[in-house]
């Protein structure tokens, strides 16, 4: 999170500095947790014995009809609020749409090989 009128303020030059530092920063902490991940997962599973269960399937949709329910609901409080949610509920649908063609396909693909 970075301060809107702090970073205008700054000359173009480091505000491409912050850009970077941060697109960075993203990229290094997403790869090093896809590293690192699949070795605590097996630490979970054969160390410390966790039972890793899925949630059923009811029980995740009234979770999901409550969750956007409320969140909704808050939204409806503003007009800004409104506006954030609109364009995030917009982003999310077609971000879905393509992970399902995409990643949630390839994830697939590759369980069967």
């Amino acid at each position: 999170m970075i301060n809107k009128k702090a970073f205008e303020a700054l000359p173009d030059d480091l505000q491409a500095i912050v850009r970077y530092a941060c697109r960075a920063v993203n990229q290094e902490l997403l790869a090093e947790n896809t590293a690192r991940n699949p070795a605590a997962l097996k630490t979970l599973l054969n160390q410390h014995k966790v039972d890793m269960r899925a949630y059923p399937n009811d029980v995740l949709e009234q979770l999901r009809t409550l969750s956007a329910q409320a969140v909704a609901e808050l939204a409806k409080k503003d007009e800004f609020s409104q506006r954030v949610y609109d364009s995030y509920s917009r982003f999310r649908e077609d971000a879905m749409a393509w992970s399902r063609i995409s990643e949630l396909a390839y994830l697939k693909a590759r369980e069967t090989s």
